[in-house]
This record gives structure tokens, C-alpha cells and sequence, in this order.
């Protein structure tokens, strides 16, 4: 029996150590292509579907396993739910190591549910994360004091709470934020 193909990935880069993008110390893996075009984007070199190279997910996995150190994973972008079919098979293998899984995208919890139905594999890569931070950047709402986030619509959200819920739960650090920072509160 033929092994299954794994699909290819397209990413824009890899920071093998990143201590931004996610609680601990993570890899995160920029995947290249992005619908959104935020206005004052970090990465508008991420916007080209076209654009960045093909990895396999064997490859990402090898410098995974390379670092003992990594606490967990992060999807950037680019936005990886553009590619979330081709990130199903690597978040799988990322759980199964134990390592926790954030994905950055620029389309909200809310809307992500809605597209699930015709994009079932929106909602199968949701299955393996355990933060998303939602919503598009906004200039105006722009902040250089929260965490993990660019501006603050943005939320930091608690995903297999929210699956058992079904509706959106902030994580624990967004919460902590907010108590120590209410002038920082979803605005």
C-alpha cells in the first residue's frame, strides 16, 4: 500500500525560537498567502499566494524534533487558514508530540464558523489548536502593550473551550490582561 501524500506547504519562513508569538518558547511557521491586506500588515511580504517556497511537513517536523526546548507551535502568516488543509496533517503530528498549537488568523472565531460548513477543514485545523488569535490588524487600534497581538480587537482565544462551549471563550492570558490592564479591553 502507497503512503499517503502528505500536502505541501507553502511558507513564507520559519523562526525556529520566538518567545512573541505565543506563551513559552515556540517555533513558528509563516505560511505564505493572506486574503486580508491589513493596512500596516507586518508581513506584507506574506501577501503573494505566489510567493515564499514549498516545504514538506517531514522537514518541518525534523527541526521540531531538533529542540527539546519548544513548549509549542505557531501558524502565521500570511494567514494559515488559507492553508489549512495543507497544516491539518502537521498540527496533527504537533499534538501528538505533546506540544500546544497557535494559529494567528485574520478572520474572526465567528466567521471561521460560518465558512465551515462549504470549508470543512477550517474547522478540522480549529480541532487541533489550543489558542487562536483572531481578527484582522487595525492601524487605528494598533498597541505595542498587549500580548501577542497587534491591535486590540484582536483576541487571544481559549479554542477547545470555545468548540465545548460553542461560542467564543478568551483565553486565561487575554483575561489576565484585562484585569491588570482594563484600559486595554477588546475595543
Amino acid at each position: 500500500m502507497e503512503e499517503e501524500e502528505k500536502p505541501r506547504l507553502r511558507i513564507a519562513g520559519i523562526e525556529p525560537e520566538s518567545f512573541v508569538d505565543g506563551p513559552g518558547i515556540r517555533m513558528t511557521i509563516f505560511t505564505q498567502g493572506c486574503n486580508h491586506h491589513c493596512p500596516g500588515c507586518q508581513n506584507p511580504q506574506t501577501h503573494d499566494f505566489n510567493g515564499g517556497h514549498f516545504i514538506d511537513i517531514d522537514e518541518i517536523l525534523e527541526m521540531i524534533e531538533e529542540n527539546p526546548l519548544l513548549d509549542g507551535i505557531t501558524f502565521s502568516g500570511g494567514d494559515p487558514m488559507d492553508q489549512a488543509a495543507a497544516l491539518i496533517p502537521l498540527a496533527r503530528e504537533i499534538k501528538e508530540r505533546g506540544l500546544n498549537l497557535v494559529i494567528f488568523t485574520g478572520y474572526t472565531y465567528e466567521r471561521l464558523m460560518e465558512l465551515s460548513p462549504e470549508r470543512p477543514e477550517l474547522f478540522e485545523l480549529l480541532t487541533f489548536a489550543d489558542i487562536l488569535i483572531d481578527g484582522p490588524f487595525i492601524m487605528a487600534k494598533k498597541s505595542l502593550e498587549i500580548k501577542f497581538r497587534g491591535s486590540t480587537n484582536q483576541r487571544i482565544i481559549d479554542v477547545q473551550q470555545s468548540l465545548v462551549e460553542g461560542h467564543v471563550v478568551l483565553h486565561q492570558i487575554q483575561l489576565d490582561e484585562m484585569k491588570t490592564r482594563p484600559d486595554l479591553v477588546l475595543a
